[in-house]
């Protein structure tokens, strides 16, 4: 099981949101490539980048960010790269520039045909993010609830042909409140594709957790906040998946 560093971009920096909201925004770090290169150093396997800004006006806004983090990285690990991506030229242009995965929210749910474009365009690259609190999909950026079950939702994109689902539980994200393994797992039984957790990671314990049951289907978890803050070593959490994943 794979332990994603995120790196959240505003601005052009490094930052951390309490629950999605953009007003609570914590700086980490102001250059993006040396924060890159430092999960690297670190054992990071893959990246999770975040154009919150992007996110919230519906198109990329931080690309000078993103490139320094795609020059410093280079073909080391494949980075995935969503907030604000709603066409097909975006995508092409992303994929281009080195981005490995292109993960599409919001748009997935209120265009569904947009979703299966991009999927038949670019087989293998598309992985979508669903974001659900008690079991409901919500978007733009966490503001709105809809009422669509976050599993029949995923099955559907499923069969559109996504590489996978980032699953995360916006109670919990940037909260430190552990994640939801049993929400986490209910999804990933139900799909064939892999499932990559989120939201709440905050101790090795969360990582354990989830690694008992990474079986399931769970291929990954995103972390930010826990490795930012130092609550939770990176290095000794990526070490602790591996070594659940060679007992198993």
């Amino acid at each position: 099981m794979l332990i994603i560093p995120a790196i959240d971009l505003k601005d052009g920096h490094c930052v951390r949101l309490k629950q999605g909201a953009m007003d609570d925004a914590t700086v980490f770090s102001e250059n993006p490539g040396a924060m890159a290169r430092h999960w690297i150093e670190q054992g990071a396997r893959r990246l999770h980048l975040v154009d919150l800004n992007g996110a919230f006006a519906g198109k990329p806004k931080n690309e000078p960010a993103i490139k320094a983090i795609l020059q410093e990285v280079g073909e080391e690990i494949p980075v995935q790269l969503g907030g604000g991506i709603r066409d097909l030229d975006t995508i092409e242009r992303c994929l281009d520039d080195g981005i490995t995965y292109i993960i599409i929210g919001t748009a997935a749910v209120k265009n569904p045909g947009f979703l299966h474009d991009a999927c038949t365009a670019f087989p293998g690259h598309i992985i979508v993010g669903l974001d659900a609190k008690d079991g409901k999909v919500a978007v733009d950026g966490w503001s709105k609830m809809t009422g669509h079950d976050v599993i029949d939702l995923a099955k559907k994109f499923e069969d559109y042909g996504v590489e996978g689902i980032i699953y995360t539980d916006i109670g919990r994200d940037g909260m430190l409140s552990g994640v939801n393994v049993e929400a986490t797992v209910k999804l990933a039984q139900a799909l064939r594709i892999p499932v990559i957790a989120s939201g709440g990671i905050a101790s090795l314990d969360d990582v354990k957790a989830l690694c008992a049951v990474a079986d399931e289907g769970i291929m990954g978890a995103i972390t930010g906040r826990a490795i930012y803050e130092g609550k939770l070593d990176f290095r000794m959490a990526q070490t602790e998946a591996d070594k659940c994943a060679s007992s198993q």
